[in-house]
């Protein structure tokens, strides 16, 4: 049974038990959003949707209802993966704690323009870098917000221009990426098996071993994929033998949760900074 409603100018979610705007757009996967009060605008690529409380559920206003459908993973059974992951005992206070997340279907692109800005920073700083790119290059799509930048206008730039958008010693990576790789060239790398094109993924300016499970992620749906920070380190020291090594701390989260690691990791995360964060 679909948890939305198709409507003339949008999406009425009436079944909230696996939807809930603040998990989805708070737990670390994206950064192209605006939260004012209880409503959120949400603003991938050049598409815009305005999300708020309704008398049953939420009310998801946008014009691109079919972009929106695939964007927020609409069609997915969450309560069937949170089912799954229900047999790990470690994830019980998680899914429960974050039960509304879905894992969007980011343009790859953007995540990888987006993580790389990610990388050392902080979620206030990142956005206004990639708002600030927006609003230099992109056009208007309403409400105060711009589209993300095409990739021919990012191209032109040199790493001055990244520099007064905000990006600091990032400015390097970004222009020197805009060189080594195009949207055509990632389309191609997603047929990759996840292992080769990690190390494709490793060798772009910027791209470190964090990043680039965050972009086999959010970018290229991989759920094969164990993102490792600082938050994800403390949870894995707090439930297992504490190690240092965060390849090793990845590989055995890998090896723990399999094809649903993807899932496993955004849960624990969300759970492990908003709730515990010690």
């Amino acid at each position: 049974m679909k948890c939305y409603q198709i409507c003339e100018d949008g999406l009425l979610i009436k079944d909230t038990s696996s939807f809930n705007p603040a998990h989805i757009f708070e737990c670390g996967q994206v950064f192209s959003y605006k939260k004012k009060d209880d409503i959120f605008y949400s603003f991938p690529q050049d598409k815009l949707a305005i999300i708020r409380p309704a008398d049953e559920g939420y009310f998801i206003e946008t014009k691109d209802i079919e972009f929106f459908i695939n964007y927020l993973d609409l069609d997915r059974d969450y309560e069937n993966v949170k089912n799954q992951l229900l047999q790990f005992p470690i994830l019980k206070e998680a899914i429960n704690f974050g039960s509304g997340i879905r894992i969007l279907n980011q343009d790859i692109f953007e995540t990888v323009i987006s993580f790389i800005i990610s990388a050392n920073n902080n979620i206030k700083r990142i956005q206004l870098i990639l708002n600030n790119l927006r609003k230099a290059l992109g056009k208007s799509i309403g409400q105060g917000f711009y589209a993300f930048p095409e990739y021919s206008e990012l191209k032109q730039q040199d790493e001055n221009f990244f520099k007064q958008m905000g990006a600091g010693y990032r400015a390097k990576y970004l222009k020197n990426v805009v060189n080594q790789i195009c949207p055509e060239q990632l389309k191609e790398w997603s047929h990759l098996p996840t292992k080769s094109l990690r190390e494709k993924l490793l060798g772009l300016s910027g791209v470190g071993p964090k990043v680039a499970d965050c972009i086999l992620l959010f970018g290229f749906k991989r759920q094969d994929v164990f993102p490792v920070d600082t938050w994800i380190h403390k949870c894995y020291n707090h439930f297992y033998t504490p190690l240092n090594n965060r390849e090793t701390i990845r590989q055995n989260l890998v090896k723990e949760f399999g094809p649903l690691s993807g899932y496993a990791q955004q849960y624990l995360f969300y759970y492990q900074r908003d709730f515990i964060k010690h």
